[in-house]
């Protein structure tokens, strides 16, 4: 049985969103995560750490944060 721990997620990303975010004078307080799908987003519960993977070729672990809530939306609102 585990204690005091809190199951986290990683969640694929490209270097193209994060090079977003890298190029502003202060970093986001509050970043966006979308995923396509009609099921919602159950994977953990809010305040879990969150973290965000690169794809190849650099296969890191390139940024985090704590998950805070899921809303649906629609997709123009998504990617506005």
């Amino acid at each position: 049985m585990k204690t005091g721990t809190t199951a986290g997620f990683i969640a694929n990303t490209d270097f193209g969103w994060l090079s977003h975010f890298l190029h502003r004078a202060e970093p986001p307080d509050e970043v966006d995560f979308w995923q396509p799908s009609p099921h919602g987003f159950k994977a953990i519960a809010p305040g879990a750490p969150f973290f965000f993977r690169l794809g190849a070729p650099r296969k890191a672990i390139a940024g985090f944060g704590f998950f805070a809530r899921y809303e649906r939306v629609p997709v123009w609102l998504a990617w506005g």
